[in-house]
């Protein structure tokens, strides 16, 4: 006899299923799916970590000047000395008409002569006591010294700048994609301005300006020669690439059923915006943020550089870069150390920023373009 093959169904509560599974069944958040995605890639996790190195060196900066180089970023030693090997070296070479046979200054009269310009002593790495590792610049001022506390401050206006731009981005997304209307187009107006001036125009502009006099309106009173007006400049001329991207993304938020569904429980439009919509578009925040940072390094080093950004005496990357050209044939290291840091720093945050993207959400393209 044939046998009959029988299927049983059981009515097991999911309680009871979950319990015969060998590994108990958890909910996992959305943030912890995106953590789980980002610490997989190892490339993002070391630019990240290269990224912390880089500030973690430049926050220590006064430990450095202070115990090692013995020299302020602003303390000029045109006439000093140090002792390299044993022997004591000019920081700065003098400079005139220097005999070509006995390398010392010329006398009345002498014809074997040639004019010769000052130049600064070049990398001691270390054989100095730690002095002028990376060299002296025209002025006498330790570079290595001075590459650090330039690293302060760029990284000052990057982050500074970044957290006020985005700031105000979602602010204005927030405004303009929930109530729409005559805001929405104030707001959109305002974005289609600032679209219609180049970024590095408009920065040279508003910075060239303010670094004569200041800014002193409205009750604020800031300095020429400030941090805070590159650090205002960059932020300002750059709302609109973030807000521009944000308010689509509200727009399209707006639509949704839990939208509706608060609206009509009574939620005011604070509400509305600052629990329901911005916890929708916080990842894009975040990408925003991390991508803006290394935007606005690149666009303070350039802004300095074009001596629209920050103000000598105050050091800067993009400041060290233009004071080193001059010297770029016998001492490359002026313009080379600063221009290095800034590709690491760039390079690593545009890394981390792509991997942070990829791991909030795999189907977005957030990109920071201008």
């Amino acid at each position: 006899m044939g046998q009959r093959a029988e299927t049983e169904f059981t009515l097991d509560t999911a309680a009871e299923l979950a319990a015969a599974e060998p590994e108990a069944i958890r909910g996992r958040s959305p943030w912890y799916l995106a953590w789980r995605r980002l610490r997989r890639n190892y490339f993002a996790f070391f630019s990240l970590a290269l990224f912390i190195l880089v500030v973690a060196v430049c926050a220590a900066a006064p430990l450095y000047a202070t115990h090692v180089a013995h020299t302020g970023p602003n303390q000029e030693h045109v006439l000093g000395t140090v002792k390299l090997h044993g022997v004591k070296t000019n920081i700065v070479s003098a400079g005139g008409n220097i005999n070509t046979k006995t390398g010392k200054p010329c006398a009345f009269g002498e014809t074997s002569c040639k004019l010769v310009a000052s130049i600064p002593i070049g990398p001691t790495w270390f054989s100095a006591g730690g002095k002028y590792v990376l060299g002296a610049d025209q002025l006498g001022r330790d570079i290595a010294v001075r590459l650090l506390y330039g690293g302060r401050n760029s990284l000052l206006v990057g982050i500074g700048s970044s957290a006020i731009c985005v700031f105000f981005a979602v602010v204005l997304a927030l405004l303009a994609g929930y109530f729409g209307g005559w805001i929405d187009f104030v707001i959109t107006r305002f974005f289609d301005l600032f679209y219609a001036f180049p970024v590095v125009l408009l920065g040279i502009a508003l910075g060239s300006a303010l670094a004569i006099n200041g800014f002193h309106h409205f009750g604020i009173n800031v300095e020429s020669g400030s941090l805070w007006i590159p650090l205002l400049v960059i932020s300002y001329v750059l709302i609109p690439y973030v807000g521009r991207p944000l308010r689509g993304q509200v727009l399209s938020l707006r639509e949704k059923e839990f939208i509706e569904a608060s609206i009509s429980q009574g939620a005011t439009p604070l509400r509305v915006m600052f629990s329901d919509l911005l916890p929708n578009i916080m990842s894009s925040v975040l990408v925003f943020f991390t991508l803006i940072i290394a935007n606005n390094i690149v666009l303070e080093a350039a802004l300095s550089f074009l001596g629209a950004g920050v103000q000598d005496p105050t050091p800067s990357w993009g400041k060290l870069i233009s004071q080193g050209q001059a010297l770029i044939v016998t001492r490359p290291m002026l313009a080379l150390a600063p221009g290095i840091a800034i590709i690491l720093t760039v390079l690593s945050l545009n890394i981390f920023g792509d991997g942070l993207r990829d791991a909030l959400d795999p189907r977005a393209k957030v990109r920071v373009e201008h």
